[in-house]
């Protein structure tokens, strides 16, 4: 069941009746709010992204009865895609609504909203989730306590795709000389990967050529005009969006060859490609979350949630792709972190910092993800206070015109580079803004 409300300023309020507390039960249910956008410029890549979200969830609930008996009580607000409508719907909704609980998490779905509620989340000490997104020096825990960068930061997947392009090319030392363009999306999500791109260009001797694109990025032919320029050994492309599917298909007709072009995160999913036709044949990208349904939770949810009706996927064309994976494997990061904290507080609804204590020692090894059933979706993590990345690798999957195939195995980043780097910035940031460093000795 679904309903749904106006707000002055928001778009509409969807309460996913499936999970909704009631005053009565609220001592037992965990109040989860997702901000999304269903709606606006970025709706292609949210619809399979949210369903997958809340497809894991109701698979929580309706198979597993709850995070340790505590159901989730999930409430969805559109956003669309806007920072400042999330962090209205945060401010709105972080005491909890109708009775629910406060919320101990907030996943962000957005960069540029991790960003604005940063300082939020630290005074209110709620964890922000961001997986593959957020601040990248936010791994760094000791100064940003309440942020979450799990499984893959940017300054790892510059480094990931810098060590792909390496493996291409015959070796490191192959890479002295090259050229190597990143075309990005000109906002803190596109130009957050360039200090680590500027540290691996100093140590392996590339040129780092770094070329904004203006949101929504619909035209870009004077962009690859310069590019086919330069003459790039290889080009990087950090897009969001329909700014993709553009940018695969302008650089096809520029002659860029497309098989020497890597997509990040968040430039690589079958909604980028299949709008890019055939100009998409042969272009690869990072996958922190594998496209594909042949995983074990994905046998799981096909039984238990799509064929009895309960998906929340309109279009079930999509399931498994990378955007519902990328749910699923949010949602499911969410839960064990819930798992977690209930080991230390107890099988009820939790706080904010019990949740980023079970954050902080949230540890998913190889047996654990076999009991997920994610075995090869997902990486092993091991977070700690110091680490709120814990991964910080991607397999790499190509596009053959139909469907992604896995071509690595999991290539990790070069943690000699990201670790002094982060450490760099994190304290540049911390004296900026008045923040004391944890001294994990005291706690």
């Amino acid at each position: 069941m679904r309903k749904s409300s106006l707000t002055s300023a928001l778009a509409a309020v969807i309460v996913i009746g499936a999970f909704g507390a009631t005053a009565a039960n609220a001592e037992d249910t965990q109040f989860v709010p997702l901000p999304t956008y269903r709606v606006g410029p970025y709706a292609s890549s949210g619809a399979p992204w949210f369903a997958g979200e809340l497809d894991y969830f109701k698979y929580i609930n309706e198979v597993e009865g709850g995070v340790n008996g505590v159901k989730l009580d999930v409430q969805e607000f559109e956003t669309e895609y806007s920072p400042d409508r999330a962090v209205e719907v945060y401010e709105r909704v972080k005491d909890g609504v109708n009775g629910s609980s406060p919320m101990a998490f907030f996943i962000t779905h957005s960069t540029p909203a991790t960003y604005a509620l940063g300082p939020r989340a630290r005074q209110d000490k709620i964890p922000l989730i961001d997986p593959a997104g957020g601040r990248p020096e936010s791994l760094n825990g000791l100064v940003f306590e309440y942020e979450f960068p799990l499984l893959f930061t940017y300054y790892s997947q510059g480094s990931v795709a810098i060590n792909y392009i390496a493996q291409q090319m015959g070796g490191f030392e192959n890479l002295k000389g090259k050229k190597i363009v990143t075309v990005y999306h000109d906002s803190g999500y596109g130009r957050s990967s360039q200090p680590v791109m500027t540290v691996l260009a100093a140590k392996y001797g590339f040129e780092d050529i770094q070329i904004p694109v203006a949101h929504p990025g619909s035209e870009q032919s004077a962009i690859w005009r310069q590019v086919r320029g330069i003459q790039p050994d290889f080009v990087v492309l950090r897009t969001w969006g329909v700014g993709t599917p553009v940018a695969i298909k302008t650089a096809k007709r520029f002659g860029i060859d497309i098989s020497k072009m890597i997509g990040d995160v968040w430039a690589s999913s079958e909604t980028d490609l299949i709008p890019a036709e055939d100009a998409a044949v042969g272009y690869c990208g990072l996958a922190p979350y594998p496209a594909g349904t042949d995983f074990v939770i994905h046998k799981r949810l096909q039984e238990k949630i799509l064929d009895t009706g309960m998906s929340d996927l309109q279009d079930k064309s999509t399931f498994g792709t990378v955007y519902y994976n990328i749910g699923m494997v949010n949602a499911a990061l969410s839960v064990e972190g819930m798992r977690t904290a209930m080991q230390k507080f107890g099988n009820r609804p939790l706080t904010g910092d019990e949740m980023r204590w079970g954050l902080e020692n949230m540890k998913i090894d190889g047996k654990r993800l076999e009991e997920m059933g994610m075995t090869g979706l997902l990486q092993e993590l091991h977070v700690s206070a110091a680490d709120h990345e814990g991964g910080g690798a991607a397999r790499i999957q190509c596009w053959d015109g139909k469907k992604f195939n896995l071509v690595t195995d999991w290539i990790a980043g070069d943690a000699e580079v990201i670790k002094p780097l982060v450490a760099e910035v994190s304290a540049k940031f911390a004296a900026e803004n008045g923040i004391t460093p944890r001294d994990l000795s005291s706690e």
